[in-house]
């Protein structure tokens, strides 16, 4: 949101030494200068010569002290003596953005100086390339963008480009490390990797599944970018342990990970969309156990299991979920609304449940007013992977 900074008032008097006006002024009147005339006891010829030389030498030496001192002062009372100065934020942020905005892309322009300050929040550093080695949590704090490439109805991931996107998404990580400089962040790219359908299909799954092309090319485009992606399973009719292994061979990347999306894997004679479905504990334990066995065999760090919630009965016997030895379980608090119902449903499903890591997602259209950073990190336990649809 443009915003003023505060001039300093301008003095009453006349302008004080080494400011702009004094410098580009012509000075107090010089005083009236007085022929000179030598004392007949001054001596001609080389004695006088000798001493007007090195008189000349001293003030030469004193001139240049002086304009050395006089430059240096000047660098500060141009940037006070500016009529204005106006702070203008650059984003391209979607509809309903996060009032935090990028320290990034903030900058504070001199007015009519060219020169240009930087303000910086937080260290450009606070948002991370990906971590070589060890797992990501809790060290890194993760925010995701959630979507489909091919469908913008799905989420803010299928509404631009993967360069664009990518923009937009460094920018929204940067809003929390602005607002928590204390924990680096990792950005991500949840993608649907199998999608709920109306239809049964040929398998009657009502899975509709993304080609690899497609989620290979979005894994490649975010280990070049130093980001992670999140290959989410939208369950239909079919199994955790099917549809895994659909995305097996990509779990084996190092910056691929899994979510589990429970509200679409309904049971037989219901149609995602139309039910809520749910998962049980024994299927979510199971999805550990087989993370653990890639990261385990392919030498790579612990995979996260992102597991989305809304609803109590979403995750059937939750109780039995414990920390598994070689993965970070996630569970991520879903659903739209505003700040009181967003907070409340974090407060049942994830702070008074004994979870591992806290998440939770956020709408840009439908939640209204969309919470802040500030407001997201507020919440107990402070979330450490928070996704955008």
């Amino acid at each position: 949101m443009p915003a003023r900074l505060g001039v300093r008032p301008q003095r009453d008097s006349g302008p004080q030494p080494f400011s702009s006006a004094w410098l580009s002024g012509d000075g107090p009147p010089k005083p009236e200068r007085r022929p000179f005339v030598l004392p007949t006891w001054v001596p001609d010829g080389r004695a006088l010569s000798a001493g007007l030389v090195v008189t000349v030498c001293i003030v030469v030496i004193l001139n240049g002290l002086l304009s050395g001192t006089r430059s240096t002062a000047v660098e500060q009372p141009a940037i006070d003596a500016a009529p204005e100065a106006v702070l203008t934020v650059s984003s391209d942020a979607p509809s309903e953005p996060a009032a935090i905005t990028s320290a990034a892309e903030v900058a504070v322009q001199i007015t009519p100086s060219t020169r240009t300050m930087e303000l910086a929040a937080a260290p450009a550093d606070e948002v991370v390339p990906l971590p070589v080695e060890g797992p990501v949590l809790p060290k890194y704090r993760v925010v995701a963008y959630y979507g489909h490439p091919h469908d913008a109805a799905m989420g803010i991931v299928g509404e631009h480009s993967v360069e664009e996107l990518a923009a937009i998404l460094r920018q929204e990580a940067e809003n929390y490390a602005a607002a928590d400089p204390s924990r680096p962040v990792i950005p991500a790219f949840e993608v649907i990797a199998t999608v709920a359908q109306r239809v049964p299909g040929s398998d009657g799954t009502y899975i509709l599944d993304t080609d690899h092309e497609t989620l290979a090319s979005y894994i490649d485009f975010a280990a070049a970018q130093g980001m992670l992606v999140i290959l989410d399973l939208q369950i239909g009719r079919g199994t955790v342990a099917n549809e895994i292994e659909k995305v097996r061979d990509l779990l084996a990347r190092p910056n691929v990970h899994l979510a589990i999306d429970p509200e679409f894997a309904v049971a037989e004679g219901q149609i995602p969309g139309e039910y809520i479905g749910s998962v049980t504990a024994e299927s979510i334990i199971y999805a550990q156990q087989v993370l653990a066995e890639i990261s385990a065999a392919n030498g790579i760090p612990p995979k996260m299991l992102i597991v989305h919630q809304f609803r109590e009965d979403m995750i059937q016997n939750k109780d039995q979920l414990a920390p598994y030895p070689g993965v970070q379980l996630v569970i991520d608090a879903d659903g739209y609304g505003g700040p009181e119902l967003k907070t409340a449903v974090f407060n049942f499903l994830v702070r008074d449940e004994p979870i591992e890591f806290a998440g939770v997602k956020l709408f840009y259209r439908q939640d209204v007013p969309m919470m802040t950073p500030q407001e997201i990190l507020a919440l107990v336990p402070a979330p450490d992977v928070i996704i955008y649809q």
